[in-house]
């Protein structure tokens, strides 16, 4: 009959033998743990530290791009600011032009009306016009020839409320002479000159 033994082989126990050497046992080495945590941490940081240096170098780029970018804004910008500048004369101008062309008729109105009117021994050295109001300065010999002047230009369908604001003695080289100083209101096309209120009768209401 054929025995077959299942039980595990017991280990053999080597005896020392006197004189004979004892073979050794090699046993397996196992890696720390801590050295592999070591090398994956190693690993890591490098991954990020090459990680951030692209995600510098594409901001670097990106920067520049933006700051070349705004250099030409800039540019564009002095451009439009010099155009609006030059807009703003010539529209200046312009305006400056259409006023004059719109006075053009009055000046020439008032200064045919002073010039037609003015009597002999008068003459004048300056005039303004301003918002209808004419200031007229000049020379006469005398008061009455001023007051002829006021005359003529209160006849003028063009001109109302003379008035005389000085009349100075001068003597210039033994040359005696009246400065005088007028104010008068312009009547605009269209527009009469206020007329003075008529008392009422007495019979009327």
């Amino acid at each position: 009959m054929i025995r077959i033994n299942l039980l595990k082989p017991e280990k053999k126990e080597l005896k020392e033998i006197p004189g004979i050497p004892t073979p050794e046992v090699k046993k397996e080495r196992k890696v720390p743990l801590y050295s592999l945590i070591f090398l994956l941490l190693i690993v890591v940081i490098a991954f990020l530290f090459i990680s951030q240096r692209n995600a510098l170098h594409k901001e670097k780029k990106l920067l520049k791009i933006a700051q070349e970018e705004k250099a030409q804004l800039q540019d564009v910008l002095v451009k439009l600011d010099k155009l609006e500048k030059q807009r703003t004369i010539f529209l200046r101008k312009i305006n400056l032009i259409k006023q004059l062309k719109a006075h053009q008729e009055v000046a020439v109105t008032i200064m045919d009306e002073l010039s037609k009117n003015i009597p002999d021994w008068v003459w004048l050295t300056e005039v303004n016009y301003k918002q209808q109001t004419i200031e007229i300065k000049g020379r006469a010999l005398s008061n009455n020839l001023i007051a002829d002047y006021i005359f003529n230009l209160e006849n003028s369908p063009y001109l109302y409320n003379v008035n005389l604001l000085s009349s100075t003695q001068k003597t210039i080289q033994n040359n005696q002479f009246l400065e005088f100083v007028l104010t008068a209101q312009y009547v605009l096309k269209g527009i009469t000159s206020p007329q003075p209120t008529q008392p009422k009768n007495e019979g009327e209401k």
